[in-house]
């Protein structure tokens, strides 16, 4: 594809804003829904038909009965969902770079008092299901001492946009319950709907057959203004969620703005449409990086996230030009990747992504 010309200048005044998708703003269908919903009167807290209503939209999508807790951040999903599975002196498992256990301030302890979170390593985002036994071991030799096996969380997608396949997520769901037969199991779904959109596979076929008992179904990265819902399929976690929720503070007066949103999310599968389209707009992007000799992917794409290295001094010049990216830590298993004098960096497109947005940055790396 032939690529009109553009200075550096023109390019400084054109940012290219790839750092992340929660840049993006809300789809135009969401917020005409909350536009709508700010009409007439609604039962608040969630108390209303529309709530209800919801509830059962949630469940036709993942095929069961589900119990549908909205909140406003990623961050409450996630420690919501941990603190409704937790007992006295558990230990949550999850992977060592996961945002659960390293980009949360500590929320889900927070909210599960003396929790103790156990970081598994492994490559490319995903737990080792030999460093999880070895982990699990570990607990249970310790004893009373030690603690108790609580809780597995996985991360789909995960920290480093790779995915697990299903295989994988029942090898370490029955990692954990050959410890502990009920040992409860929490899904991050931040970036849910691309992994959905990247898979052959239902909704329900990626949670609760898995033996998945509280998912954290991402929708601000997504085209949401601000909407998470956590969806609890095990009723006995659903028991107390109400309560937690209460208690720390998100319980939304005007639920009736995040329903509107989901309502409007969920319509005619528009929550996969948009996770496809930024995914299909990052493989546009793998593709570019993979023909330029200057950068390279550190690891095959397979979301709406593209991981590459290029020089420190080639990243100072695609910033000056107008690149915004997450520069990025390397992972412990890929640390070897990344050379002294280099840089990893993360680029994100949203649904908002423009194809402007990729001939820029298309044109953006042939001026290294």
């Amino acid at each position: 594809m032939a690529y009109p010309e553009m200075s550096a200048k023109q390019l400084a005044k054109e940012p290219i804003y790839l750092s992340s998708d929660n840049w993006s703003g809300a789809h135009p269908n969401i917020v005409q829904a909350m536009t709508a919903a700010n009409t007439g009167m609604w039962a608040p807290y969630g108390l209303s038909d529309r709530d209800a209503a919801l509830d059962a939209q949630f469940s036709d999508l993942f095929e069961t009965e589900t119990s549908v807790f909205l909140c406003t951040t990623g961050t409450a999903a996630n420690a919501l969902a941990v603190a409704s599975l937790m007992r006295p002196g558990d230990f949550l498992y999850t992977h060592s770079e996961a945002h659960i256990r390293v980009d949360e301030c500590g929320a889900p302890a927070f909210l599960s008092p003396g929790l103790q979170v156990e970081g598994v390593g492994g490559s490319h985002g995903k737990i080792s299901l030999e460093q999880l036994d070895f982990a699990l071991k570990t607990t249970v030799g310790g004893g009373l001492n030690a603690g108790r096996v609580g809780a597995l969380s996985l991360t789909q997608a995960t920290e480093a946009g790779t995915l697990y396949t299903l295989v994988e997520i029942d090898e370490r769901i029955d990692a954990i319950r050959r410890c502990r037969r009920d040992a409860p199991i929490h899904m991050d779904g931040a970036r849910f709907a691309n992994a959905i959109a990247a898979n052959d596979v239902s909704p329900a076929d990626m949670t609760w057959r898995r033996g998945v008992d509280v998912l954290s179904f991402g929708g601000t990265k997504n085209g949401c203004w601000c909407a998470e819902a956590i969806l609890v399929f095990n009723p006995t976690y659903a028991e107390h969620m109400a309560y937690i929720r209460k208690r720390s503070g998100h319980l939304a007066s005007k639920m009736r703005f995040m329903t509107a949103q989901f309502e409007a999310y969920l319509h005619n599968n528009l929550w996969l449409a948009l996770a496809q389209s930024a995914n299909e707009k990052a493989a546009k992007l793998e593709a570019m990086v993979n023909a330029s000799p200057k950068i390279r992917v550190v690891w095959p794409r397979q979301i709406n996230e593209v991981f590459a290295v290029l020089a420190e001094t080639d990243l100072i010049k695609l910033q000056e030009k107008g690149l915004h990216c997450a520069q990025w830590q390397p992972p412990m298993a890929e640390r070897n990747k990344v050379g002294a004098d280099e840089a990893m960096i993360r680029l994100v497109p949203s649904w908002a992504t423009g194809d402007d947005d990729l001939e820029r940055f298309a044109k953006l790396l042939g001026t290294l």
